[in-house]
């Protein structure tokens, strides 16, 4: 054999050996879609902003404030910022201390930038649902707030820009970090203000992710995950109030350290149980204080395959109350105010369309953000069928579309889950959680 021919058979060789290699690679990645390059590396930053109003403004919450104006302050209102980074995928998690998520127009305002000006694609951003926040409904057209609510109007622009500040600021301050999530059963911290039902359902787990700087060890950011209904202070106090959160957070950050971050829970029939703790405060210190015991717990570990793969949909339902009627929005109109109602009513005219934002972090974590109040059984379930190692369920995210009560619930009935308060059709719920349990598995890589 010439050393031509041989040098060319070698070649060939090599050639051959480079395209299964190629070969491989390729088809590694196409059975796991959630690979990463192992070069990429887990990175987390977290900040925070100051997002109370600084006008007298409308406040959210309860129907019988009507279009009363806000007094003062008790506690100042947060904006908690979260940032995760796995390859070039950026996702934020938002936790606000208001009574509900931006409205969507103001919504879509914030990711807009979010997107373009930080490469943040996706994001959870959820209020705690506190009911001495802000009205967030209000928009800049005749008889929907303009003129009347001018104030409320200007807020928006506050809100939205400490947002985007704030995630700014957690971009520039992203590090490689290691992770640990777990959680805990908590007895007396909750209770079902709905059902009658006995054992009545009770979601009483309070779900930790612990993100730790790689290099230094020390805390960069917790997220708290807890379901109860945020309704301690008296509905007649005009003063704005991060209800517990506040509390919760400022022990945590004390004791431990790092940014904590409060994701409300499915806590449309949950409320809290302060009776064994005394006002909100000292109920949101006894919460963090569990939780800094659960985080004692947790050991941080490097992110060997870093991911971040997410799903988004809005949903469409037919509607149990017929908005256009004009006898069913002047009954609403004296419930609430009749600015508040017009804007729901647009929102509405296409029927109720809440949002599913569905995240896998690492093939192993999922967080599941609903716009709206689910009751807790829907987040108990979703997480027996999962089988994932740990899931976050976000109520009051990217959104608000209102109750979304079980089949059962709706049966039952009661406050929560009738018509008024929860239009969309029965089992809406249930559906998306379907979609929310399909998503889970197929982002971990199932292929069905």
């Amino acid at each position: 054999m010439t050393g031509r021919r041989m040098e060319r058979l070698s070649w060939l060789g090599s050639g051959w050996r480079y395209c299964m290699v190629v070969f491989a690679v390729w088809h590694c990645c196409e059975l796991c879609p959630g690979t990463v390059l192992a070069q990429d590396q887990f990175l987390a930053g977290a900040a925070v902003a100051d997002v109370t109003p600084e006008e007298p403004v409308p406040m959210w919450g309860y129907g019988s404030r009507h279009a009363a104006l806000s007094q003062g302050v008790q506690e100042r209102l947060q904006a908690n910022v979260v940032v995760l980074q796995a390859g070039k995928d950026r996702l934020a998690i938002v936790g606000l201390d208001l009574g509900r998520s931006p409205s969507e127009e103001s919504l879509q305002r914030i990711r807009t930038r979010l997107q373009e000006q930080l490469g943040i694609a996706n994001s959870f951003i959820a209020g705690s649902h506190t009911h001495h926040g802000p009205v967030l409904e209000l928009s800049d057209r005749e008889n929907r707030g303009k003129g009347r609510f001018d104030a409320a109007l200007r807020y928006y622009q506050q809100l939205e820009n400490g947002i985007v500040d704030a995630a700014g600021r957690a971009v520039a301050g992203l590090r490689p970090a290691k992770l640990a999530a777990g959680g805990v059963e908590l007895e007396n911290f909750n209770r079902n203000r709905h059902s009658k039902q006995q054992p009545a359902p009770l979601d009483a787990l309070l779900n930790l992710l612990r993100l730790d700087d790689a290099e230094t060890g020390k805390p960069i950011a917790v997220v708290v995950n807890f379901a109860a209904h945020p309704t301690s202070l008296p509905q007649e106090k005009l003063l704005f109030s991060s209800d517990f959160a506040g509390a919760l957070r400022a022990e945590i950050e004390s004791v431990h350290g790092g940014q904590a971050v409060f994701m409300q829970g499915a806590a449309g029939d949950l409320s809290t149980n302060r009776g064994p703790f005394g006002d909100h405060n000292q109920y949101g210190t006894a919460l963090g204080k569990e939780a800094v015991k659960l985080l004692q717990t947790l050991q941080p570990q490097p992110v060997e395959r870093p991911s971040i793969r997410v799903q988004e949909q809005r949903f469409t339902f037919e509607s149990r109350v017929d908005f256009r009627n004009p006898l069913v929005q002047a009954v609403y109109a004296t419930a609430f105010f009749p600015e508040l109602v017009l804007n729901f009513v647009d929102e509405y005219a296409d029927g109720i369309r809440p949002r599913l934002t569905v995240a896998v972090l690492n093939q192993k974590i999922a967080l599941v953000g609903v716009s709206g109040e689910f009751f807790c059984q829907h987040a108990i379930r979703l997480r027996q069928r999962s089988r994932a190692e740990h899931v976050f369920f976000f109520g009051y995210c990217n959104g608000y579309h209102q109750y979304f009560p079980t089949i059962e619930g709706a049966a039952e009935g009661g406050y929560g889950a009738d018509n008024q308060v929860a239009p969309a059709e029965v089992g809406a719920g249930e559906r998306m959680m379907d979609r929310a349990l399909q998503w889970i598995f197929e982002l971990q890589g199932t292929r069905f």
